[in-house]
């Protein structure tokens, strides 16, 4: 699916730069570098790791100006609480309360955070906020490291808090 989403974006952007005499096809290298693709199974995570005491100093750097100490919220939304409150009139959605899969927490952050720099951080340090956050929401212990092959491993608390779609054009077997 990745790779034929990739040829798809090349074809389209070659073609477009010849019509119109702007932009240019990508090198291998940058289209490379732009497959960030992480599903919830873990594909596409990549080599590296780190704890939660490693992310706390990131956090406290990259990420607290926005989203308060311990991630309760400040100029940003909140990603720690609200476990409980999703039957109720006012849920509070956070990684610990709504989010089905930590592989999720990793691609969100390693794509979009920081808001003002996405992309700046490295994959030990996404692993290493990501662990904070987990940790900070009670989902993993103090001194749990994160890595491609114990994030997916992560049981969510609200894995199955969603439906899955039964239509014949989703899911792993659908032809995209």
């Amino acid at each position: 699916m990745r790779k034929a989403l990739l040829v798809l974006t090349v074809s389209i952007v070659a073609a477009q730069s010849g019509k119109y005499g702007v932009g240019r096809a990508p090198a291998p290298e940058e289209i490379k570098r732009l497959d960030l693709t992480v599903l919830p199974d873990g594909t596409g995570l990549p080599a590296g790791g780190g704890s939660a005491a490693e992310g706390k100093l990131v956090y406290e750097r990259r990420c607290q100006r926005c989203h308060g100490a311990e991630a309760k919220g400040g100029d940003e939304v909140a990603m720690v609480g609200g476990q409980g409150t999703l039957p109720t009139p006012k849920p509070l959605k956070t990684v610990g309360s709504y989010w089905p899969h930590a592989t999720t927490l990793f691609d969100y952050v390693r794509r979009a955070m920081p808001f003002k720099e996405p992309g700046i951080l490295t994959a030990d340090q996404v692993y290493a906020v990501t662990a904070y956050i987990l940790q900070l929401n009670g989902i993993i212990k103090d001194g749990e490291r994160m890595d491609a092959k114990s994030l997916p491993a992560v049981r969510m608390p609200n894995r199955d808090g969603f439906i899955p779609d039964s239509r014949p054009d989703t899911g792993p077997k659908a032809k995209r």
